[in-house]
Formats: C-alpha cells, structure tokens, sequence
C-alpha cells in the first residue's frame, strides 16, 4: 500500500508541475496530449476513434476535448476522406504554433533535474556500466 500511495503522489505532483507549466497556454496535459498526438501524425489529423485508441481514454473524453481544442481554433473537424462514418480532428496552424510554445515550457521546467544531458541514452548506458562493475559482472 505504502507503494501504490507513492506512485499515487509522485503522479500528482508531476502532472501539477505540467499543467503549471501548460496554464499560461490555456491547456491541460489531456489538451496538449491530443494536440500533439495530432501533430505527430503524417497528415496533421487523426480519426477520433484512433486517437481515444492511441491516448487510452473513452471516446466521450476525446469528443469533450477536441470540443474545447476546436472553441479555441487549435483544431478543426474535418470529414474523414474515404469513411463517411469518421471524422478528423486536424491541427490548425494555431495549433501548431501554440503546441511549440507550450512544448518548449514542458522542456523547461525539467522537474529538478538540472542540466539535461544531449545524449541521455550514453548516460544511462554509463550508469547502467557502472552499476554492473560495481557488481562485479563486468570489468
């Protein structure tokens, strides 16, 4: 229990510490989340039905979510090219610009950790090494 209550806690704080930094650009960690979800995509929109899929919410909650990025003229519902039955949500240049700017807070606020290494992967495979010389199953 005193395990579950940890992860419960850290998870609070780190997802306060995101949306403190998303605040100043009017989203959430969901909003920014679907924004950049959409981006990643080759065209700049993604089905509804995908994205509750992909992000591992309820279609309620996706539908809830592009209605406020959409108030906000981040995205626009577009109809699905070849399915009738779909529909796209697709970033606005906006939304773009606006999913730049609050990445670049996200990257920012770097949750204490100081410094951020260019190449994280050689620091912890050097960490990783350490560990196992220290082990004893390496020299």
């Amino acid at each position: 229990m005193a395990a579950a209550t940890s992860i419960t806690r850290a998870h609070q704080i780190v997802l306060g510490r995101i949306n403190q930094a998303l605040l100043p650009f009017d989203l959430t960690f969901s909003r920014y989340e679907a924004l950049a979800l959409i981006s990643f995509s080759r065209s700049g929109a993604l089905p509804l039905g995908k994205m509750g899929e992909r992000l591992q919410v309820h279609p309620t909650s996706v539908t809830n979510t592009i209605d406020r990025l959409e108030a906000d003229g981040l995205v626009r519902r577009v109809a699905h090219p070849t399915d009738r039955r779909a529909t796209l949500a697709k970033i606005t240049a906006q939304g773009r610009l606006r999913l730049e700017k609050a990445t670049q807070s996200m990257v920012e606020i770097r949750f204490g950790l100081g410094e951020v290494p260019e190449e994280p992967t050689v620091q912890i495979a050097n960490t990783l090494a350490e560990v196992r010389r220290s082990a004893g199953d390496i020299s």
